[in-house]
Order: C-alpha cells, then structure tokens, then sequence
C-alpha cells in the first residue's frame, strides 16, 4: 500500500508491493516474448508449408478466433483458481503450443497450435491485468502502462531473438524449444513473487470510497447522460478504439515481415525490423503514456495517435522502401502505445457498469481486430498485392481520431485531489495485509494509518 504523509514525500509500498510488481511484470515480459519469437519466422514457415497470403492469414487469425472463444471464462477462472495461478497455467500451456507451431508440417496443426495459444493468451492477459490491478492498489497511483510497457519490451527481446535465429540459420523447430522452455521457467519463477490468496471483493473496493468520491470519479459527460443506450454507445467506441490498435499491431506481427522480404526484398534480419521497431516505439510511447495522458488528456494523446499511425503507414505504403516502411512502422507503434491500456482503463470507468465488467468487454471484443485484420488483408494480397492490404492501417488511423471523442478531456481534472483513503475502515486493504502478514510474520504494518490518494497516472 502506498503510504504518504500529506503534502510530504511519497514513501515506498510496503515490501510484498514491490515484489509482487516484479512478480506481474515477469509474466507480462513472458506473454510478450513467446509469440514474438515466432514472428521473425513467418515467412520461413509460409515457405515450408507452401501456403497462400490467405491461408496463412487464417492460421494466423485462429489466434484471436481462440481467445474470443476462450475469454469470456477467463473471470471465472481467475474467480476460482486465483489471478496468479491461471496467468502461470495459460502461460505454460501457450508456451507448448509455440512448440508446436515450430514444429508444425501442415496447415491445420499450424492453425491448431495459433488457436490453443490464442486462448492461452486471452487467459493471461486478464488474470494478469488483474493480478497487475491488485497490486497497483498497494500503490495507490497508476502503475498499469508500466506491465504494458514491460510486455512490449518482451515482445521486442522474443522479436530479436527470433530474427537473430533466422539469420543466423537456426532450425525453426531448436529455436523454439529453447524460447519456450526459457520463457516457461520465467513464469514457473514468478509464483514465488505474487500475492497470496484470492481475488479482493469488488464490492469491497467500492465501499472504501465515499459517495462523493464515487461520484466525482465519473466522466462529467457520462454522468449527466448514463442511460442504457448512451453508457454502450461509449463503450462501443472504446472498443472501436481499442480494435483501431489491434489492427495496427496485427499488421506489424503478422504481416511486416512477410511484407518487408516478400514486397521489398528485404533481407531476413531486415525483415524482423518492422516489428520489432513497432514495439520499441510502444514501449517509449507506454513508459511516458501516464505523463502524456496527465499533461494533455486522453481524447487528445488518442487524435495524435491516431494522426501518427496515419501519416507513418500512409507514407511507408505511398513511398515503399525498406528503411522508410520501418520508420512508419516505428511511428504508428508509438502511435497506439496508450489506446488499448486507455480504452480498457476508460471502460472500466463507466457508470452504471459492475466493477470489471467494461474492462472485461473490451478485453474481449478488441480481438475481434485481431481476428478480421489478417483475413481482410490476406484475402487482399491474394487479391491485388500486400501493399494494398495494409492500407487497413492507415484507414484504423482515421477511425481512432473520429471515435476518440469518446474519450474524457482530462481524466485527472475529475478527481478530488483531497480525498483521504483511511486504512483502519477499508475493507480490502485490511483483507489483504492480514492475509499477508499470516504468510509472511516478520513483516510489520506501517504506522501511518491515513493515506492521501493518489490522483495521478504516474
């Protein structure tokens, strides 16, 4: 729990916080890392199947088919083996299926193992933001961008480990062994760094708070106009949004490699650049996400964002060339840092909804970007040429500035900066240290029992 004297310094979250922020971030960098590994490869694995830009988009698609499927049981698994256990389980079992899509010598077991992993990965991602969403209670401030920034830094190291291995001509099926046994024994290690117990009570969570701080939590917008049809219509849009960054970072992982060697005659490490600069530039734009949403709000930081993703792809296709389709790969990236992260943390801020429950739709439509993006650009491709394809990026560029109006101006403005947070009358943060402190008997409560909430995003 963050703890800090008002108006003094802020002090360091208490000792199994800190442990257990290294804990999520650990399976966070394993989830980026696994599938990454692979995508370096991909024009290698269309080669040695002899599939068309159609069959392997649909591999490719059995993906986020998986986790639409699976995604709506992640809650209730994480509500009844704990946040921990289910993001370490789905990641062992994603980690097997990287297996045997390396391993794979037709079409279908390549699309089996995209599946499996697919609804792996739909698992990990909510039972780890949760978990990640526990322990950012401890710190009372916004500590979420960070996983995420720490996720695309593992997309990133699987990025160039797997274009290393291509040009350096190690076998498809070694390589990805040894990613997938590394990659599962970071996460094995991880257990030993979470918090203990179940999930928190939401109801719990909102008793916490005052009614006024309840109510100026919400959108100022929403709150004079939370009706049935209003309050989905914006959830709609964040989903919109949050599908507008899984189209551009579909592109990037599935399609620019293929595009780089295969269209530009790149070579096999050039090839793997476009990803992984995409994913470099997310990890700057996630690392100052927080600052950038605090100093010029949301609905703006979306705009620009989505004016990056345009001008960046829209040049690269417009003027073709391997230097400058990295560069606009690398633009849009940074681009679509904050939109997933915002539209999820947005929806999970409307009224009228269940704690979670935006979070939860959102999580789980988003993927329906990632399900049609590789079909629409495949069959494309297949059509006319993969330049013309991936003109859907720029276009989700367009869609991002015109739906992100949904967005608040300042989501910081609608907080009260005085509000207090008393330990000895919350529920879940006496829940939790007296579930730590049965686990853990050397370790002492902090004296201060009132702490100031924090009301920014850093």
């Amino acid at each position: 729990m963050n703890i800090s004297n008002p108006g003094g310094p802020r002090l360091r979250p208490a000792r199994e916080a800190r442990r257990a922020r290294t804990g999520v971030a650990v399976l966070f960098v394993v989830n980026g890392a696994l599938l990454s590994n692979l995508l370096p490869r991909y024009p290698e694995i269309k080669s040695d199947l002899d599939l068309s830009n159609v069959l392997i988009g649909a591999a490719v698609a059995a993906h986020p088919l998986g986790a639409l499927i699976a995604g709506l049981s992640a809650g209730i698994l994480v509500r009844r083996f704990r946040s921990s256990r289910v993001a370490i389980g789905s990641s062992l079992v994603a980690a097997a299926a990287l297996v045997l899509a390396g391993l794979a010598t037709e079409w279908v077991m390549l699309a089996l193992a995209f599946f499996i992993a697919g609804a792996m990965d739909s698992l990990t991602d909510v039972a780890a933001n949760s978990h990640g969403l526990r322990v950012q209670r401890f710190y009372g401030r916004s500590i979420i961008n960070s996983f995420h920034a720490v996720w695309s830094i593992g997309a990133v190291a699987g990025g160039l480990t797997g274009a290393a291995a291509a040009s350096l001509g190690v076998p498809l099926g070694s390589h990805i062994v040894i990613a997938a046994i590394v990659l599962g024994l970071a996460a094995l290690a991880s257990s030993r760094l979470l918090l203990p117990g179940s999930e928190p009570d939401p109801v719990a969570v909102v008793e916490c708070l005052s009614a006024a701080e309840v109510e100026k939590s919400l959108f100022p917008a929403a709150r004079r106009r939370a009706t049935f049809f209003a309050r989905y219509g914006v959830l709609l849009a964040f989903v919109i949004i949050a599908a507008g960054g899984a189209i551009v970072e579909e592109a990037g992982s599935s399609w620019s490699a293929i595009y780089l060697s295969g269209t530009l005659g790149a070579t096999a490490f050039a090839a793997g650049l476009g990803f992984i600069t995409l994913q470099s530039t997310q990890v700057i734009g996630r690392l100052l996400g927080d600052r950038m949403v605090d100093r010029f709000g949301q609905r703006a930081v979306a705009r620009a964002g989505g004016f990056m993703v345009f001008v960046g792809m829209g040049t690269a296709l417009a003027y073709p060339s391997v230097i400058i389709t990295i560069l606009g790969f690398g633009l849009a990236g940074f681009g679509v840092a904050t939109l997933i992260p915002g539209a999820m943390h947005a929806a999970d801020e409307l009224p009228g909804l269940r704690p979670g429950t935006g979070l939860t739709l959102v999580s789980w439509l988003l993927r329906v970007g990632f399900l049609i993006s590789p079909l629409i650009v495949g069959a494309v491709a297949d059509a006319s040429s993969l330049r013309f394809g991936l003109v859907l990026v720029p276009i989700a560029g367009v869609v991002v500035i015109v739906f992100a109006v949904a967005f608040p101006v300042r989501t910081t403005q609608s907080l009260d900066s005085t509000a207090t947070h008393t330990f000895s009358e919350c529920l879940e943060c006496q829940h939790d240290s007296d579930r730590f402190l049965l686990s853990n008997p050397d370790e002492t409560i902090p004296a201060i029992s009132t702490h100031k909430r924090e009301t920014n995003n850093e």
